[in-house]
């Protein structure tokens, strides 16, 4: 009887990580930065990326697996994306926008404590995309 009341609860635990909605008002925010940061949820990277970079990183994020963009634009200057874990679903936060030649990128996980570095890993897929 323990294991099934386990089982249930488990089975529970994933169908909301896999679909608890997602707030635009509270991932969809400001990257307040002015250098890279690691972080242990997370990643900031600031990086130098020309006048079209928002343009064009909205495009490599958008071909990532799993990704779907949840609020903002290219025109908006600001654009947050969800991207989920292929097994559990698990879904990660990142919010890039643009001032000027500068792209700001910030990558954090919506549950847990630790990402084991795979937001940081994203940022840097992105960055290489622009070069």
């Amino acid at each position: 009887m323990m294991l099934w009341i386990l089982a249930i609860i488990v089975v529970a635990m994933l169908a909301y990580i896999r679909l608890a909605p997602s707030d635009a008002n509270r991932w969809h925010q400001p990257v307040v930065a002015e250098a890279d940061k690691d972080l242990a949820g997370g990643a900031i990277r600031v990086i130098d990326a020309g006048p079209d970079g928002l343009e064009r990183l909205d495009t490599i994020a958008r071909d990532l697996p799993r990704t779907t963009v949840l609020a903002g634009s290219v025109a908006e200057g600001r654009v947050t994306y969800v991207t989920r874990s292929q097994i559990i679903g698990f879904p990660d936060y990142t919010t890039v926008e643009q001032d000027g030649n500068t792209i700001r990128m910030f990558a954090r996980l919506r549950f847990g404590r630790r990402d084991f570095g795979v937001n940081g890993a994203r940022l840097r897929q992105l960055a290489r995309g622009l070069d």
